[in-house]
C-alpha cells in the first residue's frame, strides 16, 4: 500500500516510515501540514498518519478537509495530547484511529495493519485467489501449498493486485499505490516486476493467475 506520513518531527517520521517500509509499503513523508494537505489530496494514498500539532495546517484540519472532499482512506492521528477530550476531538474530526505519543513502533504497525484491512470493505487477514493465498499477518505467500519467496517490492505488487482480484490496474494505477512519490519508475519497470512475479506465482503451475489486459494493463484472477 502507499502511505503518507505527515509528521513535524523528523526523527519520529524516520522512525515509523523505516517500520511501515519493513511491512513492504511505499511510504512518503513531510513535515508541514499545508504540503500534508497538499498531497494528501492530490496523490491517491491508502493510509495517513498524520500528527496532530503540525506547522501551518493542524493534523485535525488535514482530517476535516481530506473528509469534507469525500476521501474516505484510514486515517491514524498521532498526538501528545492523551485527554479523553483530545481523543474524542480527533476522532471527530475524522479520524480512524489515535495514537498518544510515545507509543511502542510495534504497536502503530499493528494498528495501520488493522486499518488497511478496515475499509472501505472489510479486508480478510487472508487473500486467496484459487490456489494462491497470502497471509497479510506474516506477509507470506503460497500457491498450492508450496511457500513461495518474494522481495518486499514484488509482495507489494501482488498484495495488490490480489486486493482488486479481477479488475484491471494499470502500470500508472500500481506505480501509484505500489511505489513512493520519489521512486524512479516507468512503466517498462512495471512490467518487469511482472515478469519476475509470473516466474514465481505462475510459471511453476499449470493455470496462469496474473493476467495481461493488452493496452489497459494486468488483473489476477483464477481465470478458466
Amino acid at each position: 500500500m502507499r502511505l503518507l506520513i505527515i509528521e513535524d518531527e523528523p526523527k519520529i517520521a524516520r522512525i515509523i516510515a523505516e517500520a511501515l517500509r519493513r511491512e513492504h509499503h511505499a511510504v512518503d513523508v513531510t513535515h508541514d501540514g499545508d504540503e500534508g494537505l497538499n498531497m494528501a489530496m492530490s496523490e491517491p494514498y491508502d493510509l495517513l498518519v498524520v500528527d496532530r500539532m503540525l506547522p501551518g495546517q493542524s493534523g485535525t484540519d488535514i482530517v476535516r478537509t481530506v473528509r469534507g472532499q469525500g476521501k474516505d482512506m484510514p486515517i491514524l492521528l498521532l498526538t501528545a495530547l492523551g485527554t479523553t477530550e483530545d481523543k474524542t476531538s480527533g476522532l471527530d474530526s475524522g479520524a480512524d484511529d489515535y495514537l498518544v505519543k510515545p507509543f511502542a513502533i510495534a504497536e502503530l504497525t499493528a494498528r495501520v495493519r488493522a486499518l488497511l484491512r478496515r475499509p472501505p470493505i472489510q479486508q480478510p487477514d487472508t487473500l486467496q485467489i484459487a490456489d494462491l493465498v497470502i497471509d497479510q499477518t506474516t506477509q507470506s505467500v503460497t500457491r498450492a501449498g508450496t511457500a513461495i519467496d518474494l522481495t518486499s517490492k514484488e509482495y507489494a505488487l501482488l498484495e495488490y493486485l490480489a486486493r482488486h482480484p479481477g479488475q484491471t490496474l494499470s502500470k500508472d494505477t500500481l506505480i501509484a499505490h505500489v511505489w513512493d512519490f520519489d521512486a524512479d519508475i516507468l512503466p517498462n519497470n512495471v512490467e518487469a516486476y511482472i515478469k519476475q512475479l509470473r516466474k514465481k506465482i505462475d510459471k511453476p503451475f499449470r493455470r496462469p493467475l496474473i493476467h495481461t489486459v493488452r493496452g489497459f494493463g494486468y488483473k489476477l484472477e483464477a481465470g478458466e
